[in-house]
């Protein structure tokens, strides 16, 4: 499957398990404070035997054919944790999973599991908004002294303020599917209108400003 089918039918799932809901009336808030007109839920994916093989299967295709070596897999608490866990039972390869603060209590554990200075590492994500908690994953793990590869993640808004954070990390992030491609599919399928999906583009466009306007 090619990169445009593969986000094609990514976006078509989330959809149809309903890990993607869509509301121009009523607008979600991130944990930055950003006001969005639609909400993804990728742990939903879970509950879905066809729909988690899928995206293993992919990820996994993803880190054939794009990395020659790596020696770890990484899941982004908590969302990523079961399905890097997945990921890294497939390839047979060692897992661990980065918290987004430490632990309050026993050993503090920023990362929980075994990590080696010098391994490559690939990060799993089921969710890249603005990117700000996914790289401080990268950055934990860096600091372990891990070589981090790159990060895979089920989904991404492409807000411009993510595409420069993972810029400025140095991090390449490859997605399974994305918000240009399930905004246009929905509109296909008759699941927004033509008003819907003029305004989803503007939201991407601006959704700082969008969001002071609201």
């Amino acid at each position: 499957m090619n990169k445009n089918d593969t986000s094609l039918k990514t976006a078509e799932l989330l959809l149809q398990i309903n890990a993607i809901k869509i509301n121009l009336a009523n607008y979600f808030t991130w944990a930055s404070g950003l006001k969005s007109p639609i909400y993804c839920d990728n742990r939903k994916t879970l509950s879905y035997p066809d729909v988690r093989n899928f995206i293993k299967l992919q990820f996994v295709d993803i880190i054939k054919n794009n990395f020659s070596t790596v020696d770890l897999i990484a899941g982004v608490a908590t969302g990523a944790i079961a399905q890097g866990s997945l990921i890294a039972d497939y390839l047979g390869l060692p897992f661990v999973y980065v918290r987004s603060s430490p632990k309050k209590h026993g050993l503090e554990n920023l990362i929980e599991g075994v990590v080696s200075k010098g391994q490559s590492v690939i990060v799993i994500e089921d969710l890249v908004s603005t990117g700000a908690s996914s790289l401080k994953a990268v950055d934990a793990l860096r600091k372990a002294g891990c070589n981090v590869l790159g990060m895979l993640a089920i989904f991404t808004y492409g807000v411009k303020i993510a595409d420069d954070n993972f810029k400025k990390a140095d991090c390449n992030l490859i997605t399974l599917s994305n918000y240009d491609t399930l905004i246009d599919y929905a509109h296909k399928k008759n699941l927004i209108t033509n008003n819907d999906l003029v305004s989803l583009k503007k939201w991407k466009d601006d959704p700082e400003n969008w969001s002071a306007t609201l």
